[in-house]
């Protein structure tokens, strides 16, 4: 969590609590961004696990009024009744008075171009009573679409204040910062009156135990009595509003159905009076032509196929550089640390543990930030829309559906946001679905232990002058996991069983033009969360690594000291080679490698070793943590200090065969392990704190685990 930059207020100054709110894909969160900057922090709503992100400006004018606001970035909701977590917890803030993040006024950001979806949400809002601004944005994309929205007008028929902006451009933002000082009332009239659809009398009553509410306040109390177990406004009430639901015969999917078409009635003849439709402009939208191709039946998936084949080639292509001078620079550290410091424990502590711990995971840094940048620009463009549009009917037969492809396609990143990026999934059987399957895609994790296996056993080598052969091999590898994703969630789709029906609705934005700087500071933000992360934990771990592999049971360890001390050793080896031969023999007869000897004959079908053995066990804590381990071991192994851990790998023998010990057969295998193994802690309890069970992480353990096994088994076997 990133902390807020502190803001120097006055004790005088008015104080507000906003809420940002619109459609998924509308512009809040950018807009969010630009009111708020840097002043930001993360965490969770009280009482469930979805994403809370609040932010702080002081906002003033000319005339010297200022305000000091918090502003709370709602999830996106296409309308306040709740069929998924993140709509429940919009719900809950709005029409909940004792909840803590219940607002003062809303900013409901509408998608310019797509003015009708966003015109349902805004009239709840404003049929609820709460002050409220309707925020235009993306207004210039929506001129280039053919339309015109007559903003004075609209405000004049739903009777709140109108602001048009472009937040990726910052346009518009200063009329909004006046607008939120000076123009948030309660609106002046209603849109909709609910009492046309159910008994005033029932909604009156309830209106008496809560007198702030309006009628569809009040109607969604009782349209909502069941459906929220958190919500305290209605707790002390609930037995008397059971009793008014019986009385007067409500029900409540009836009236929702004729409140949504009257009000859309309602809506149309709004944007008839506000919007002109300029057709010839409409024709000539770039967003509408490039759809042609990109949501195609074939050439789309050839299209996504060829963004994917593009994104691995250029990981390999262009972080090498920055690889090789990372690589370089940790062994002058090393190398200077080794000639600098005294001999002792402290020392080889540091080089052989800490240090070469931390070279295993920054190396790679690049390439992980060039896939969380490659990440950024598919949203941020509006293409990850396309793909779930796409794969909607791909995945549908196999248990999911097109809302399932964000939270996988964010598994490339990482699991854990991924699953629980799931909660806007409403049907439970395809979320479940989509939770046990999202860690076989590979994620970042996965990254470094990819590219180093990769490099140790395919050539790199180039086809007609760009094809690089090693970013063929990861690509196939991270198709791998999309392909077993699927195959695992038609498995679980026979599985668990489930009458809910399921839908797939999801807005198509314009396309856009990357915006440098919200990509930049997403690079930044993700790699340096997961350098930070990554790296504590591998500190931890190559510590405890190190004391593991330096240290044994005595007798064993002098056993090894006193084999080479004769003289006959001496007349065949010379003095660096003794080194590092007793360095080797200690390493075997130490605590870490007892504990790599004791799970050898599990993992040896496999074409793994002790050493192996230990990367394996350690890696549970977090799979990118195999890298350092195995630069510690091959640290402790007495290996050359000035190799990096790719030659060091490279340069294994295995004792029983005398060749290589890293071949083609046991690189894929180790590949093939990692991909389908379930090694990662945090992911294991997000996935038990969404399911709030037991059973599904244990499920979802084992079957990875006997999955990565088996298939290790079987490719080691053919390919050796």
């Amino acid at each position: 969590m990133f902390k807020k930059r502190k803001l120097r207020r006055d004790p005088s100054m008015t104080q507000m609590k906003v809420a940002l709110m619109g459609n998924p894909n509308s512009g809040k969160s950018t807009l969010f961004n630009a009111l708020t900057g840097m002043n930001q922090q993360t965490g969770n709503y009280p009482g469930v696990t979805v994403e809370k992100r609040t932010g702080e400006a002081i906002i003033k004018d000319e005339a010297g009024k200022s305000a000091y606001v918090t502003f709370l970035d709602l999830p996106g909701t296409y309308s306040i009744y709740p069929k998924s977590l993140d709509e429940e917890v919009c719900y809950k803030v709005l029409c909940d008075n004792k909840d803590e993040d219940h607002p003062d006024a809303v900013l409901i950001v509408a998608d310019s171009t797509n003015l009708r979806r966003s015109l349902f949400l805004t009239t709840q809002v404003i049929d609820l009573g709460i002050p409220c601004v309707l925020v235009l944005n993306m207004s210039d994309f929506a001129r280039l679409r053919g339309l015109e929205i007559d903003a004075t007008k609209l405000s004049e028929q739903l009777g709140i204040p109108v602001v048009a902006t472009n937040a990726r451009k910052k346009v518009g933002i200063e009329n909004l910062r006046k607008a939120i000082l000076n123009e948030f009332h309660k609106p002046s009239k209603t849109f909709l009156d609910i009492a046309d659809f159910t008994s005033l009398e029932m909604i009156e009553a309830v209106q008496k135990m809560f007198k702030d509410k309006s009628h569809y306040g009040a109607f969604q109390l009782i349209n909502n009595e069941t459906g929220i177990s958190h919500f305290e406004t209605i707790t002390e009430k609930k037995e008397e509003i059971k009793k008014l639901i019986v009385k007067y015969h409500f029900e409540k999917h009836k009236v929702q159905s004729d409140e949504t078409i009257a009000r859309y009635r309602a809506i149309n003849e709004v944007i008839k009076e506000c919007v002109v439709i300029n057709e010839e402009e409409k024709k000539k939208s770039i967003t509408a032509r490039v759809d042609k191709l990109l949501t195609h039946k074939i050439w789309g998936y050839v299209f996504f196929l060829l963004i994917l084949f593009v994104i691995f080639q250029s990981i390999f292509l262009i972080a090498k550089y920055p690889m090789n001078a990372i690589e370089f620079c940790f062994i002058k550290i090393s190398e200077f640390s080794k000639n600098s410091l005294p001999p002792g424990e402290l020392t080889s502590l540091l080089i052989n543990g800490i240090l070469a711990g931390l070279s295993g995971i920054a190396v790679f840094v690049p390439q992980i930030a060039l896939l969380f940048a490659f990440i950024a620009i598919l949203e941020d463009t509006g293409y990850m829309a396309r793909a779930s549009f796409l794969m909607d009917k791909l995945m549908r037969p196999l248990g999911l559906n097109g809302r399932s492809v964000i939270p996988l396609m964010s598994g490339m990143a990482c699991a854990v946001p991924a699953i629980m990026g799931t909660r806007t999934i409403p049907n439970w059987k395809e979320r479940l679905t989509t939770i046990m399957v999202t860690p076989l895609m590979s994620c970042s994790a996965r990254l470094p232990v990819y590219t180093l296996l990769i490099a140790l056993v395919i050539p790199n080598t180039h086809n007609y002058g760009y094809f690089n052969m090693q970013g063929l091999v990861l690509m196939g590898m991270y198709l791998l996991g999309f392909v077993s994703a699927l195959g695992a969630a038609f498995v679980f789709k026979l599985i668990i069983k489930s009458r809910e029906k399921s839908y797939f609705m999801m807005e198509m934005p314009l396309y856009r033009v990357p915006k440098l700087s919200g990509i930049g500071l997403t690079i930044y933000q993700k790699s340096f969360i997961f350098l930070r992360d990554a790296g504590k934990v591998i500190i931890a771990i190559s510590v405890i690594l190190w004391v593991m592999a330096s240290h044994g049971p005595p007798t064993k360890m002098k056993a090894v000291e006193t084999a080479y001390a004769r003289p006959d050793s001496a007349k065949k080896y010379n003095s660096i080679q003794i080194e590092r031969f007793i360095a080797a023999g200690k390493l075997k007869e130490s605590y870490a490698g007892h504990a790599g000897q004791w799970i050898e004959p599990v993992i040896k079908p496999l074409g793994f070793d002790w050493k192996i053995g230990i990367a394996l066990i350690s890696s549970f804590a977090a799979r990118e943590v195999f890298v350092g381990t195995m630069a510690t071991l091959y640290s402790a192994d007495g290996a050359d200090d000035n190799l990096s851990i790719r030659e060091k790998m490279s340069a294994a023998i295995n004792p029983e065969t005398g060749k290589p010990q890293y071949t083609a057969a046991v690189g894929f295998s180790l590949m093939l392990f990692y991909a389908f193994a379930m090694q990662c802690m945090s992911t294991l309890a997000v996935v038990y704190r969404e399911t709030k069970s037991v059973k599904w992480p244990l499920i979802q353990f084992l079957y990875m685990g006997a999955l990565a096994w088996i298939a290790s088994f079987l490719v080691f076997t053919f390919a050796k």
